[in-house]
């Protein structure tokens, strides 16, 4: 029989199913766009719009599930939702902004039509079963927020996502100036990519390490671990890309996401 609380526990389930096949596959095989594009996926789409479209359910679901559950008037359900509204406030709307601003100055027609359409699609797919679990649980299943330790988990966990994101919008916002100069790549250099090659993607673990432990919860877990799965070996790619690209000017000691060790 169908009942949200039965669509809620297989929807929090397939959140966790899905993450070892993705890391396996993720090790062998890396998703084509950016750095990795090749030919043979189908038709593409700009850079932003499939930023925008495939991020897009973070928002406009969270906007349509949140007045829906039974935390809805309980002010530390808002307070526990905001970062990750703030995060994806960013992700859906300012980045792809920012991406078109930088193609525009570059004149590149808008970002150029490299993104595979198949892999949006896909991308899309993830964010509505995981806006969904995130969002139904914070708004609807959480029953955290008479916990003596709500403050405390909170606290702590908001102090490593904000340094989680403060790393990943820094970053992000390197690459950007790298590509806006237009003669090609060029190695990154300053901060945290003096010790790994994708600080933008080590910022991101960060932060939905930091969002699990604010929300202490199975849905936060879950998005943690899939997170993990799906950056930590796109990063290592992206790691062997600068290796081959530059050679002995890429610096020997620099990590591919985890500082020191991976």
């Amino acid at each position: 029989m169908f009942s949200d609380q039965n669509l809620y526990h297989y929807s929090l389930l397939s959140l966790f199913l899905i993450g070892p096949p993705t890391f396996f596959a993720c090790l062998f095989l890396t998703a084509p766009y950016g750095k990795h594009l090749r030919p043979g996926w189908g038709p593409t789409i700009t850079p932003p719009l499939a930023w925008f479209l495939m991020e897009s359910p973070t928002l406009w679901l969270t906007l349509l599930l949140f007045p829906l559950g039974n935390n809805r008037s309980n002010p530390l359900s808002l307070v526990l939702i905001s970062p990750y509204i703030l995060h994806y406030t960013n992700r859906t709307l300012i980045y792809p902004i920012k991406l078109y601003l930088n193609a525009c100055r570059r004149k590149t027609n808008n970002g150029s039509s490299d993104f595979p359409l198949i892999v949006a699609l896909l991308a899309f797919v993830f964010n509505l079963l995981n806006a969904y679990v995130q969002v139904r649980w914070v708004s609807h299943y959480a029953d955290c927020y008479s916990n003596d330790w709500f403050w405390f988990r909170y606290a702590s966990g908001l102090a490593v996502f904000v340094g989680g994101m403060a790393a990943n919008v820094w970053a992000d916002r390197v690459l950007l100036g790298l590509k806006r100069e237009g003669v090609g790549y060029k190695v990154p250099r300053g901060g945290l990519f003096e010790y790994v090659s994708c600080p933008n993607y080590l910022g991101e673990i960060v932060e939905w390490l930091g969002w699990a432990l604010m929300t202490w919860s199975w849905a936060g877990l879950g998005f943690f671990l899939y997170t993990f799965a799906n950056l930590v070996p796109r990063a290592r790619f992206n790691h062997e890309w600068y290796l081959k690209k530059f050679g002995e000017d890429y610096p020997r000691k620099r990590k591919a996401v985890i500082p020191f060790l991976y």
